[in-house]
């Protein structure tokens, strides 16, 4: 039988895994990245061949925003994702707050050895859907294979390139006395939903993760009002909505109240937390935004976020007010206060 020069037998995508040879640099290394990643991937850029991209400068006038984040969500598929759509999403999003617009996207694959590879199939393409989705493409990335035992399928670092338009700031200390909170959705979805399976802690829900790629709707919501009145922009993750209203405080040094009728908040979240001893407040969401905009601008940007898919039920959720302690309050539904601190711990590791 004739045997055709260079043959190499395709990967057993369905039935095989990652063993210590796909990490080594040598052909296995070569293979997996071609019949894998750049299968999925596949653009002008990663054809290029080489270890780095060569990019396009950016429009004139703009400056570059950079944003790196790392994933090692458990378990790796979820309710309504899993870590490679969620890696995209989650990237594109730290991007996009600070009102840019993505790029380009890199990856690094960290792989355990004995990961299936038709699992890894299954992230990467999932990975790949998500990218094409957003417009924003993989363009570069790198793959390392560690012992069994040593990792834990698969992790995921991620970095994002966007453009930012001249002129334009948007960040945790913009924020001024006066200005409102809005809240592009219902809180908790995506904490819940990993939650559920949990082996320790599962349990049945209709609840999916909210994991998206906001860049969409902050170009409607930028679009809708005058330059400057956005004035902080923030997608409540890991330590949610109650974390990323302490961090907005800290920064511009000033107060938040919340209003607790006002929250959007599913109430099968609500129970499930109930349940667990948990607070919605500080589950993460991978799908929704945090905007504190000028109080002038707030209806119209209300109106902008609710007429877009994604922001469907945002709600206007507080204000911000002079506080020298710069606290994070909330008006309960029975007319008190309560504080809303940090999380003094993580209630729930590997959530992202």
């Amino acid at each position: 039988m004739a045997i055709k020069p260079d043959y190499i037998r395709p990967l057993d995508l369905r039935h095989g895994r990652i063993d210590m040879n796909h990490g080594a640099g040598g052909r296995a290394s070569l293979q997996l990245i071609e019949e894998v990643f750049a299968a999925a991937f596949d653009n002008d850029f990663l054809r290029q061949g080489d270890d780095a991209a060569r990019l396009p400068p950016p429009p004139p006038g703009h400056g570059l925003v950079m944003a790196t984040d790392g994933h090692v969500i458990s378990p790796l598929f979820f309710p309504g994702g899993d870590i490679g759509a969620l890696a995209v999403h989650g990237t594109v999003n730290d991007v996009a707050m600070l009102g840019a617009t993505p790029l380009y996207l890199s990856a690094s694959f960290i792989l355990e050895e004995g990961l299936p590879l038709a699992d890894l199939v299954r992230i990467v393409r999932s990975m790949a859907e998500a990218s094409r989705a957003a417009g924003v493409p993989v363009v570069t990335g790198d793959t390392k294979v560690v012992e069994q035992g040593k990792g834990d399928g698969v992790f995921i670092a991620t970095t994002g390139i966007g453009a930012l338009p001249p002129g334009r700031r948007i960040g945790g200390a913009q924020a001024r006395p006066g200005d409102v909170v809005l809240v592009s959705g219902t809180l908790g979805d995506h904490g819940v939903a990993v939650l559920s399976l949990r082996e320790s802690l599962a349990f049945e829900t209709t609840i999916e993760s909210d994991s998206a790629a906001l860049h969409g709707l902050v170009a409607a919501l930028l679009a809708s009002v005058p330059e400057g009145a956005v004035r902080t922009l923030r997608d409540p993750t890991r330590g949610g909505l109650a974390s990323t209203l302490n961090e907005i405080a800290r920064q511009s040094r000033a107060g938040i109240t919340l209003d607790e009728a006002a929250l959007p908040i599913r109430a099968q979240v609500e129970a499930a937390c109930e349940l667990l001893g948990l607070d919605p407040l500080y589950m993460a969401n991978e799908g929704k935004l945090v905007a504190v905009v000028a109080p002038e601008a707030a209806d119209a940007a209300l109106a902008a976020l609710r007429a877009h898919p994604l922001g469907a039920q945002s709600a206007r959720i507080g204000t911000v007010g002079v506080d020298a302690q710069h606290f994070v309050q909330m008006r309960t539904r029975f007319g008190g206060r309560r504080m809303v601190d940090w999380l003094s711990g993580e209630p729930l590791p590997r959530i992202c």
